[in-house]
């Protein structure tokens, strides 16, 4: 029996050698390439239509894999283009707005060194779940086949002009005078920002090609920004930013520092492109992101809406011209411009954020404590716990568990219950707590954000009774 290939939130990962590899990509672009062509005979002018771009993060045979992928395409006549280079995951998506077609990015995002993965783009974005899951049925109908030649094409200098297009350059570089610093984390974003700002003030980090990414995730988060941290203070930067693995990801340290979580980010962001930017239409986010959003929604008589986890369904609201505002608890964030795509990308945002700190003059932590002054504190934290078995299904085991809720937490009500994606229980102060199984292994995320850290710490050790190891809720 050959393994399956199941497309997850954000594609399909496996570890390399034991789930990705070559076979596996050869039975996985064979069914892409299957898939492709029965829905061309349905839209031959569809978005499907165009040339297929292969792009490859800078993880372990990332390239090879990438150019078996386009082999198999090739073989099927799908007109496929293998990017020359490493490049950012937006790159890809890019492409599949400006040519048409399918993208496909050989990527684990921010996984650890011994993954790899599978990301479909569309039109600009990732690919919904009716797409993955027509490419799932496919796999295995047809042998794979491989042809002897490819096309190579670079596409570096047309994502480069596409972000330097996207922000106000000469502004960053009259207004930001103190070291910029951008930690690359070893991922596919290296050396984009040189290209794109042509600072003297840049410092870049973690530029080197490593796969091992410096020995920790190259996923933008606290625990693995320590580097990031002590760069900042040591060229007494103003402000550090980090990318993930493929550069779709976004992470930000302050002048001081002191990392700042998406949930203090996405208000921050928020929040200028309201008032200095002129938005207006629905703010969108991911279930597992805070409060504050919300609040700056309210008090803009702006529409809000939370999303189950995964940036397509985000995504999705901005491309339909819906929403103007999307983000996302793992870093990712996207807001409707001109001639833009509906994607997260890490180095576009890191652009908008620079452009934030020099049109208003203030630092991040200025831009921050500005945000909670007006809307309130914001102490964010995720903790992933390990259970006895994966939930095979989430909407009976989010039944079950509001069956034995209390009708408190810590002291105060519950207000709502909210259930596209887990549990997701919010309190009468707004102070939330959420739960969400893994449906694919054992694995529980618990989430939690209040004002004060003691109280979510205080929210996380009561989730942790419900889905202890050893409980069967």
């Amino acid at each position: 029996m050959a393994d399956p290939i199941k497309f997850g939130t954000d594609g399909w990962r496996g570890v390399i050698a034991r789930d990705f590899t070559f076979q596996n990509c050869r039975r996985v672009a064979q069914a892409i390439a299957d898939y492709v062509k029965e829905e061309q005979i349905k839209d031959k002018k569809g978005p499907l239509a165009g040339p297929m771009v292969i792009g490859f993060d800078k993880r372990f045979q990332s390239d090879a894999f990438a150019r078996e992928i386009a082999k198999v395409l090739e073989a099927n006549q799908m007109n496929p283009i293998l990017m020359a280079e490493s490049l950012p995951t937006p790159a890809v998506s890019y492409m599949t707005k400006k040519l048409g077609g399918v993208g496909v990015m050989v990527t684990a995002s921010h996984n650890p060194p011994s993954y790899n993965g599978v990301k479909i783009k569309i039109d600009g974005r990732a690919a919904l779940d009716p797409v993955t899951k027509g490419i799932e049925s496919w796999v295995d109908r047809t042998a794979p086949t491989r042809a002897a030649e490819i096309k190579v094409k670079s596409y570096r200098d047309v994502y480069v002009q596409y972000l330097k297009a996207r922000a106000d350059l000469s502004k960053i570089k009259s207004k930001v005078k103190k070291p910029i610093v951008i930690d690359y984390m070893h991922g596919a974003g290296a050396g984009l920002m040189a290209e794109v700002l042509k600072a003297k003030n840049l410092v870049e980090i973690r530029a080197k090609h490593d796969p091992m990414f410096g020995g920790v995730h190259p996923e933008p988060i606290e625990q693995y920004l320590a580097a990031l941290s002590e760069a900042v203070k040591k060229n007494k930067a103003a402000v550090g930013l980090a990318l993930d693995g493929d550069a779709d990801r976004f992470g930000l340290v302050d002048e001081n520092g002191k990392y700042l979580t998406p949930c203090q980010v996405f208000p921050m962001i928020a929040l200028y492109l309201i008032e200095k930017k002129k938005y207006s239409k629905k703010i969108v986010q991911s279930v597992s992101l805070g409060y504050l959003a919300e609040r700056i929604a309210k008090e803009k008589n702006i529409p809000f809406e939370q999303l189950p986890v995964g940036f397509k369904h985000v995504a999705e609201r901005i491309a339909t011209g819906e929403a103007d505002i999307a983000g996302e608890e793992s870093g990712g964030y996207a807001w409707a411009n001109k001639g833009g795509i509906a994607e997260r990308d890490g180095m576009l945002t890191a652009l908008l954020f620079l452009e934030m700190m020099a049109v208003t003059g203030k630092t991040p932590s200025q831009l921050w404590k500005e945000v909670e002054t007006r809307f309130g504190a914001s102490h964010y934290k995720r903790i992933d716990y390990r259970i006895h078995k994966a939930v095979a299904d989430k909407a009976i085991w989010t039944q079950k568990l509001i069956k034995k809720l209390p009708k408190k937490l810590l002291g105060t009500a519950i207000k709502e219950l909210i259930s596209i994606d887990g549990l997701k229980i919010v309190l009468e102060d707004g102070h939330w707590l959420l739960m969400r199984p893994s449906g694919t292994e054992p694995l529980m995320r618990v989430y939690a954000e209040s004002d004060k850290a003691e109280r979510t710490q205080g929210l996380l050790d009561m989730a942790k009774k419900w889905v202890a190891p050893n409980l069967n809720v």
